[in-house]
């Protein structure tokens, strides 16, 4: 009678689990607008769970409703502040939010923003994302209210020591900020030279094991996989190797990769990815080609104002 009895609630904890567990399946295939009720229903039973407290403020920054994000985040970093993650994810809601609104308001954001970042950074020394927001921060910041190159160039060379592309595409960025084009160029090449792709590393590593390389070859390019994993890096390359003309081969393929592995998890929309696509095929003059990707750009987005204005370009070759 007992196990009978304890049978008629065994459906409502598979419920339960299932309901949140169906929410991060959705979640993972970008379906917010379904994820997001069962988040708050499981929220309503667990009003204490973390991690659903953290999915919820990750669908509202989707969806750029920042103050509820930055609710979110502000409380899970009240509760766990040594939380590297947590302190990001709320830096990150704090300056999008200081971004949609006027810049007196936003300048009040300003230190939180800094204190979040710097946080996660000293929390975790290997963390790739945060360093690259305070790039980000310290160089378009004016100067006035905190702004600085030199600090911004710290956290450059602390993601070289993390992960030599991402050091080398940070340097450069700062460099083409700041009006130095030569430069710029120089560390954006090294970044190619390096091949920061994780797809581009696991075919070297593929190709040196069918033509029986020597295995310290493999290892290498399968530890350059581990390092640079993140699908951002495959979009970063292909800019490059468009913007600056440089391999060819190599943007593409990692252009490539990144359509294939995106997710809104990326940040860039995929109609970046096909406007550089566009613009490596334009480079090397083929023009029916680069016509198609032009056009993939603008299918969704018809208002896409620098694919427009690439599009006569490519139709003027």
């Amino acid at each position: 009678m007992k196990i009978a009895f304890l049978l008629l609630f065994l459906p409502l904890t598979l419920l339960g689990q299932t309901s949140f567990e169906t929410a991060v399946q959705y979640y993972n295939a970008e379906n917010f607008r379904k994820a997001k009720p069962l988040f708050e229903s499981y929220l309503k039973e667990h009003p204490g769970d973390k991690r659903t407290r953290e999915y919820l403020g990750d669908v509202a920054g989707y969806a750029k409703d920042w103050d509820t994000a930055i609710d979110f985040y502000e409380a899970l970093v009240e509760e766990d502040e040594n939380n590297a993650n947590y302190q990001f994810k709320y830096g990150g809601a704090m300056g999008m939010k200081a971004l949609s609104i006027n810049r007196l308001r936003a300048a009040m954001y300003i230190g939180d923003i800094k204190e979040a970042f710097e946080t996660a950074a000293q929390l975790d020394p290997k963390h790739v994302e945060v360093r690259w927001a305070l790039v980000e921060f310290y160089i378009q910041l004016p100067s006035i209210i905190g702004g600085s190159e030199e600090k911004a160039i710290k956290y450059a060379d602390q993601l070289k020591a993390i992960s030599p592309v991402d050091g080398y595409l940070a340097n450069g960025y700062i460099a083409e900020y700041n009006d130095r084009p030569k430069d710029a160029e120089r560390l954006y090449k090294k970044a190619i030279e390096i091949g920061g792709s994780p797809h581009t590393y696991e075919k070297l590593a593929n190709h040196y094991e069918k033509n029986n390389q020597p295995k310290e070859a493999i290892e290498t390019a399968n530890k350059s996989l581990k390092i640079h994993k993140r699908n951002t890096l495959n979009y970063q390359i292909g800019k490059i190797a468009a913007q600056y003309n440089l391999d060819a081969e190599l943007g593409i393929d990692c252009l490539l990769a990144y359509i294939e592995n995106y997710s809104v998890k990326d940040g860039v929309p995929k109609d970046w990815a096909y406007y550089r696509m566009a613009q490596i095929y334009k480079n090397q003059g083929k023009k029916q080609t680069a016509l198609v990707w032009i056009d993939k750009a603008l299918k969704n987005r018809p208002d896409f104002k620098e694919a427009l204005e690439e599009k006569q370009f490519i139709q003027a070759l």
